[in-house]
């Protein structure tokens, strides 16, 4: 997960493997590669997603067999841009040699007239933060686009992509796992965040604004003990500070669409904080859990932009942990998808935001959130 700033405004990034392989025809052979998923978000909505193709040599150096790219606008997707596949466009690149060394240079991407990206290493051997402890062995490297511009980047071991700057703007790896991961159970002023943030969001809905204050004041001395006791990554820990000010002065204005933005900003970095300690499977459920909340928030604003963008951040989240379902759940939920989809398109947002609650209330009863 990367957090930044692209121009001027928040910037969030999940990258996630999925459960899912996939057998590409190239140079002569039939190569099995792994997929991931990357969701990128700015000031909150859905910016891009891409589907990715990897394998490993046996030299060790890792292979891009190509990527399906989805650039969205007003929630729904405008662009396709920089898609590609081995062997239908192009042929694979070397994304990482297995022992880079300072000058070597490669093509992450180099499709005629559709995509190219050249990396050449500056620095080897580096010692970075990471999200607890420093790491070790991290590149430093310039790249290289089809433009002529320039992102500086970081690499790091377990971690990949650790940080790309360009101008003003900055993503950074604020957290990965496994290579974050803790031992042990999550503390437990992280669930009462989370059950908090939910409840005041309920609140809120129904204008009780005395018992919203009083959960508001649980949630600062969760926090307070939280930062104090566990330190939690800079880059989380800033962006759930900036949110709990945001709720506190929402509720002190009784103001219910702020205060359930700002709680399920809130959620949202407590779900990353809680990714340490759990399956990803099981935080990506609750995300999606989430993004039905910000759905039914979106809805209640006749944000109808909102609203189409995040059945699509829900599509998305499904693919990464349906798979953990039970034939009989996953039919179920995408039946529900579906339906959902079908009032979005339709601009029934009293509907759409209906479908997303129902839909999220069938996955606690299955036990998948």
């Amino acid at each position: 997960m990367l957090l930044g700033h692209v121009d001027g405004k928040p910037f969030r990034s999940e990258t996630t493997l999925l459960h899912d392989t996939e057998r590409i025809a190239w140079g002569g052979q039939v190569v099995e590669t792994l997929v991931s998923q990357y969701v990128a978000y700015l000031d909150g909505r859905l910016e891009e997603v891409a589907r990715d193709r990897y394998a490993q040599a046996d030299d060790g150096s890792v292979w891009y067999f190509g990527e399906d790219v989805m650039d969205y606008r007003n929630g729904a997707v405008a662009l396709t841009e920089g898609t590609w596949l081995a062997g239908r466009e192009g042929s694979a690149a070397m994304i990482m040699p297995a022992h880079p060394k300072v000058g070597d240079v490669f093509r992450l991407e180099d499709v005629t007239d559709v995509v190219f990206e050249e990396v050449k290493v500056k620095s080897v051997g580096q010692t970075v933060q990471g999200a607890w402890v420093p790491v070790n062995d991290a590149i430093l490297a310039e790249e290289l686009h089809a433009d002529q511009s320039t992102d500086h980047k970081i690499y790091a071991p377990g971690r990949g992509e650790f940080r790309t700057a360009s101008g003003g703007d900055l993503e950074a790896l604020a957290l990965a796992v496994p290579a974050d991961a803790l031992p042990g159970p999550p503390p437990a002023e992280l669930q009462s965040l989370s059950t908090t943030a939910v409840g005041i969001l309920e609140l809120a809905r129904i204008g009780d604004w005395e018992a919203a204050a009083a959960t508001l004041k649980r949630m600062d001395a969760a926090w307070t003990t939280l930062r104090t006791a566990t330190r939690p990554p800079p880059m989380i820990a800033a962006r759930l500070g900036d949110a709990m000010r945001a709720l506190t002065g929402a509720v002190q204005a009784h103001g219910a669409g702020g205060t359930g933005q700002a709680a399920i900003d809130v959620a949202q970095s407590v779900l990353d904080l809680t990714l340490v300690y759990r399956p990803s499977a099981e935080i990506d459920a609750r995300r999606f859990g989430l993004w039905s909340q910000q759905l039914r928030v979106d809805a209640a604003a006749n944000d109808l932009a909102g609203v189409t963008g995040d059945v699509a951040v829900l599509e998305w989240i499904r693919d990464r942990f349906a798979p953990t379902l039970s034939p009989a759940a996953r039919a179920e939920l995408d039946t529900r998808l579906r339906d959902l989809r079908g009032a979005a398109d339709a601009r029934n947002l009293p509907a759409a935001a209906d479908h997303a609650a129902r839909l999220a209330a069938r996955l606690r009863d299955v036990g998948a959130l």
